[in-house]
């Protein structure tokens, strides 16, 4: 018997799926509850309704957006608060600058004033609601709608172009300078 199997727990000399090579990560065994909070905490997931993930999910994001909306942060400045630790100490743009604004513009239906804060995250807005839609039908109602397949390189491909819009934002260059926020 092999060290890999012997610690997966049987002989798998003979089968054509194990590969000593690599035996995958080794966990303790997750049926077994060790303290009293974790017993309490699984009793409390095992007696959750569906629904109350999706519905946590949703509170938190309409209560995000009510502050926004209330907030109205295209009235406040680098300085004021809530404020962007980076802008305040460098006086560039970050990856996020203009995230919240772009929020509050998108809350409104001004599209293309969004756009004008920050245009990444506008862009990832429908993707991300969608992806929120589908786990929240699969979670509640068991069914599955379609999906977009995000695959390493798309998620890749978008944290680069993001890196890329967060330097050309902040060349103070004419054309770029429009971006600047």
């Amino acid at each position: 018997m092999t060290a890999a199997s012997s610690v997966a727990g049987n002989s798998a000399e003979g089968d054509p799926a194990f590969d000593p090579r690599f035996m995958g990560p080794v966990y303790p065994d997750a049926g077994h509850v060790h303290s009293r909070r974790d017993r309490v905490f699984a009793r409390l997931v095992a007696r959750a309704p569906r629904w109350s993930a999706p519905a946590a999910i949703a509170a938190c994001f309409a209560s995000t957006a009510a502050y926004v909306w209330i907030s109205n942060p295209t009235d406040a400045g680098a300085a004021s608060v809530p404020t962007c630790l980076v802008k305040l100490t460098t006086g560039l743009d970050c990856p996020g600058c203009g995230g919240t604004r772009a929020f509050y513009y998108l809350l409104h239906g001004n599209i293309p004033q969004a756009v004008r804060y920050h245009a990444v995250a506008v862009f990832a807005a429908p993707f991300l609601l969608w992806l929120y839609v589908g786990y929240a039908v699969k979670k509640i109602w068991g069914k599955q709608i379609p999906m977009p397949r995000l695959s390493s390189g798309t998620v890749s491909a978008f944290i680069a172009v993001w890196a890329v819009f967060m330097v050309v934002r902040n060349i103070p260059i004419a054309p770029f300078t429009s971006l600047y926020v």
